[in-house]
């Protein structure tokens, strides 16, 4: 017994560990990847806080630029001194305090009078972006726009108003530098920014990087090169093919020296709507990979001591199942002797069962067999007419006919072992089995129909379904003891907690009722009242109603008797279904 079944029992416990280790696995990934895609999005959400943030900080230093008399006077007359002697001392605040970078004064024509952060650059065209459309819409215009040194630059551009008109534009900007320093110490990731190499040619770059006195590496990427970033290098990891992979949405994972990294990339738009670059979100996730795989190595162990705990306990229930085994081996023996006469009585019950079903059908075919003895009998006599012969012949035919069409009703009432639904006109179907009733029984018991004036066609297995309504005749034919009428009747009622159209079939006694203490019992397998009954009848409609996604109901009624009701529902398809009762 045990080699029968610790095997078996072993590789169905470590498959279902398995699946457990498995699906924690999983669980434990899609959390992982949950919080660094988590992390990427606040990176872009706080990219647009601070850009935001900043660009409403650079709209407030204008306006109340504007609102000081001398640097408007000094604006209004492209005086060159007296702009720098101006504003020279607030851009040198801005610059400590809140880091920008760039502030140009541009003449109504663009034409640049004076760059505060560079005096000694004057007199070029400003044709960027963002000065354009400030001057084309007359309103302020701000974005990210690549600067003529090679660097990234959140730029403001809005025009000066004066009593005489627009006297020209003010330009302010601020490197993204610091914002990516800030993001770095807030999130705890490194960031770089890469610009498509298209948009800022070599030659410009270098020039901007020994003015900044900065270090770069042009040739790092075939098609982009890094202007700002937060980390001193990209890990050697960081290829084409990855910068490639990370342009379609996917993340990527490795490791470099003790470390794991997680990378992950967001575009960069310029202030016309342009993609010029994307920004590499690195995230250092040692610490939670190492968690991952403690999580996970727990688990496992877990399952492990779980698994030999419970195989354990099931090789002792085993063992002790085998030293029980003798002693039950005897007991079976003497337990097989009554089951053997059980099944005797048993079987004496089907025979009577089956006994009294030859008997009915005796009964029921026995008249017209009479008739046709009869009939052929006067048929012998009468060879001499012709008209008559025909006449008798024709009755005979008619009485074949009728034991013919009996047969196959029984047959078809006898046939319940596949559930097989088509569209059935419901009424023929009561119609046929209160014909097999009245045959089957006797005595004549009175029956009516109240049926509505259409046609109800439902999707139905018309077999099991007569084989259901039979069964609730019979029921209503012994509790009956009078000659009173069994009613049939069928009415439209959408179902009591969905709505759902359908009908409700009843059958209605004129019985004692059913006693209130076994009215919850009635559909319990094998309970009967009645000695001769198998408790199998009200069971066998329930599970009829069932099949076609109905319920049966009943209830005593107020004046006396008993209603079973079988609701089925207003089926509108006409493909057949077919499935094993």
């Amino acid at each position: 017994m045990k080699a029968a079944l610790m095997w078996p029992f072993a590789l169905v416990l470590a498959f279902i560990l398995m699946a457990f280790v498995t699906t924690a696995y999983f669980l434990q990934v899609q959390t992982r990847d949950r919080a660094l895609s988590e992390r990427v999005s606040a990176v872009a959400k706080l990219v647009d806080q601070k850009l935001d943030k900043d660009t409403k900080l650079m709209r407030a230093v204008v306006h109340t630029m504007q609102g000081i008399p001398a640097l408007t006077a000094a604006f209004s007359s492209q005086d060159r001194r007296a702009l720098l002697r101006e504003a020279g001392p607030l851009f040198q605040s801005l610059q400590d305090d809140y880091r920008i970078t760039h502030l140009y004064f541009n003449s109504p024509e663009l034409v640049n009078l004076v760059r505060i952060h560079s005096p000694d650059e004057y007199g070029d065209v400003i044709t960027r972006d963002t000065t354009v459309q400030a001057r084309q819409l007359n309103v302020p215009i701000h974005g990210l726009e690549l600067g003529a040194l090679g660097t990234l630059t959140l730029r403001l551009v809005a025009p000066w108003q004066s009593a005489q008109g627009v006297v020209g534009y003010v330009e302010m900007g601020e490197e993204i530098g610091h914002l990516l320093d800030e993001i770095h110490k807030t999130l705890t990731v490194d960031l770089f920014v890469l610009v498509d190499k298209e948009f800022l040619p070599a030659q410009q770059w270098h020039h901007g990087l020994a003015l900044l006195q900065r270090q770069g590496n042009w040739s790092r990427f075939e098609q982009q090169v890094v202007v700002a970033n937060t980390r001193e290098h990209p890990p050697a990891a960081m290829n084409e093919s990855v910068l490639a992979a990370l342009r379609t949405g996917v993340t990527h994972v490795f490791k470099q020296d003790d470390q794991t990294l997680h990378l992950a990339m967001l575009s960069l738009d310029d202030a016309s709507g342009r993609r010029i670059g994307d920004l590499v979100v690195m995230r250092d996730i040692t610490g939670l990979q190492k968690s991952f795989q403690r999580s996970i190595t727990g688990v496992t162990l877990m399952s492990l001591l779980v698994g030999a705990f419970v195989l354990g306990l099931f090789y002792f229930a085993l063992d002790r199942v085998e030293r029980d085994y003798q002693r039950q081996h005897d007991l079976e023996h003497q337990l097989l002797r009554v089951g053997t006469e059980h099944a005797r009585i048993l079987q004496i019950e089907k025979l009577s069962a089956l006994g009294t079903m030859v008997g009915e059908i005796a009964h029921q075919l026995n008249n017209p067999l009479v008739g046709v003895v009869n009939l052929t009998q006067l048929a012998q006599r009468e060879t001499g007419n012709p008209q008559r012969t025909r006449e008798l012949l024709a009755e005979i035919r008619h009485a074949g006919q009728d034991c013919h069409a009996f047969i196959a009703s029984m047959l078809r009432f006898a046939k319940v072992s596949k559930f097989e639904c088509h569209p059935t006109d419901l009424a023929q179907v009561v119609e046929e089995t209160v014909l097999m009733f009245r045959q089957t029984l006797r005595h004549q018991m009175p029956v009516e129909l109240v049926f509505p004036e259409e046609k109800v066609v439902l999707l139905m297995d018309a077999i099991l379904l007569r084989h259901a309504l039979f069964n609730l005749l019979l029921n209503a034919a012994q509790a009956t003891d009078d000659e009173s009428p069994v009613v049939i009747s069928l009415q439209a009622q959408p179902h009591p907690e969905t709505g759902a159209p359908g009908w409700r079939l009843a059958v209605r006694d004129h019985g004692k009722g059913i006693a209130p203490e076994i009215l919850d019992k009635v559909f319990t397998p094998f309970f009967t009242t009645r000695h001769e009954g198998t408790g199998l009848g009200l069971p066998v409609v329930q599970h009829v109603a069932l099949l076609h996604q109905g319920f049966v109901t009943v209830e005593n009624l107020p004046e006396g008797g008993t209603q079973f009701a079988v609701w089925l529902p207003q089926t509108t398809t006409t493909n057949p279904v077919h499935t094993h009762s």
